[in-house]
């Protein structure tokens, strides 16, 4: 296939068969084959040699690793169990969710933040002013809204506005509040 450079290109899944194909198809060594089973039965005359006999080992020998992505796939799932965190029950989840969530309600109101020491506006303070209003502990702040405040110089005419004419106030509009 060609792009519209006239490049050639292939597709995705091309690519991916044709990896497979290399990885399982041919090259290498096959798998071993045992010689055929015999029923136990004997050409005539013929007499069944005894095995050669080879001393036991003391050890069983040990599985010729075979390197592959199927061998390592398998290791991959013997090792999953060990890996993953045990299942809960129905139940002991519900009873984890249920310690987690908290009730809380959403009021509104419009509460000015107050500027923090680094000079940014500190919403938390102003939702929890906005909360305890409506007879709550604390809350977060949900929406906020801004608005730019300015002197009364400003509105001169002709008159060159300065930097520190306006300044801009941040208020809470919401906020989520908790007992």
């Amino acid at each position: 296939m060609t792009d519209r450079s006239g490049k050639q290109v292939m597709r995705p899944g091309t690519l991916i068969l044709a990896m497979l194909a290399l990885l399982l198809g041919g090259g290498g060594t096959g798998w071993p084959q045992s010689a055929p089973p015999s029923l136990g039965l004997q050409a005539p005359g013929a007499q069944a040699a005894p095995p050669p006999s080879t001393p036991a080992p003391s050890a069983p020998p040990a599985q010729e690793e075979n390197p592959g992505l199927i061998n390592e796939m398998g290791k991959l799932f013997d090792k999953l169990p060990s890996i993953l965190p045990p299942i809960k029950s129905p139940s002991e989840t519900m009873n984890d969710l249920s310690r987690l969530a908290k009730p809380s309600t959403m009021v509104s109101g419009r509460v000015a933040c107050p500027v923090s020491s680094n000079g940014a506006p500190d919403c938390k303070q102003a939702a929890d002013q906005l909360c305890q209003g409506k007879g709550y502990k604390e809350g977060k702040s949900l929406n906020a809204d801004s608005a730019e405040k300015c002197s009364a110089k400003v509105l001169i005419p002709g008159r060159q506005r300065k930097p520190d004419d306006c300044r801009t106030d941040t208020f809470v509009t919401s906020a989520l509040c908790q007992n």
